[in-house]
């Protein structure tokens, strides 16, 4: 479906109506507003950490002590960091319409709970989780040591090392055919501060626009067009936490 791009011109609000759902994906660009380390920059780097070294499969069996004490920093600072003015609209409209707003973030973390979002998924998973790594059937157990010793991996029941619970780069997001059911069915669907670049989260305003039945009316929010823009309805120009507090009129 082809859809006119308007660049620049805000709606006064979007509106919600009360037959509407709301599908909201949000990014990097939200986090960083609260003062968190994207997750890659220009020179391929997090936290001055290659990612091929801190976040992959790979990197972890080469150097398991060091990527557990990457997020071991990780985990410290966002426990610094508190949740900004686009984290708490989210929420608020969530207070307002209930399950019929979803929200899946690209984000590893809290900062959307701690601001009072609950109806949601982190599709990279969660940066104060910890997992087994021979998947031996142990449920996912919440973390938030933070440990300062390179040696200090702790170990689950079966005796295998526990990892961080995220997604690295070569592995199958989270969630994905709860995320697949909730665009199917939304008629809103807001992307928050992401690139556009990363897939399969950059294909989801297209899976929507692709949907058959009533168009779906998809916004962009944040300070630099996305590497697909011209997907979406509108783009909104600006930082998050600026242009999402007022921007939504539930009906």
């Amino acid at each position: 479906m082809n859809q006119q791009l308007a660049r620049g011109v805000a709606p006064d609000a979007i509106e919600v109506r009360p037959t509407d759902r709301v599908f909201v994906l949000t990014g990097a660009g939200i986090s960083a507003e609260s003062g968190l380390k994207t997750f890659r920059d220009g020179n391929g780097l997090w936290a001055g950490y290659r990612v091929e070294t801190v976040a992959t499969p790979e990197g972890w069996e080469a150097n398991p002590e060091l990527v557990w004490q990457f997020y071991s920093e990780r985990r410290k600072e966002a426990q610094a960091s508190q949740p900004n003015a686009a984290h708490h609209a989210l929420a608020e409209l969530e207070e307002k319409i209930g399950d019929r707003l979803f929200l899946c973030t690209q984000n590893v973390d809290d900062l959307h709970e701690r601001a009072g979002s609950q109806n949601m998924v982190h599709m990279h998973g969660e940066l104060f989780q910890s997992r087994c790594e021979a998947e031996c059937g142990a449920p996912v157990i919440a973390d938030h040591n933070c440990y300062e010793s390179l040696g200090e991996i702790p170990r689950c029941a079966c005796g295998a090392r526990l990892r961080p619970h995220i997604v690295w780069f070569g592995e199958i997001p989270l969630e994905m055919a709860r995320i697949q059911q909730e665009i199917d069915r939304c008629s809103i669907l807001l992307v928050v501060g992401t690139s556009g670049a990363v897939y399969p989260a950059a294909s989801f305003v297209h899976w929507a626009n692709m949907r058959s039945g009533d168009p779906v009316r998809t916004y962009y929010v944040g300070p630099e067009e996305p590497m697909n823009a011209k997907a979406f309805t509108q783009i909104l120009l600006g930082k998050a936490g600026e242009k999402m507090p007022g921007l939504f009129r539930v009906l």
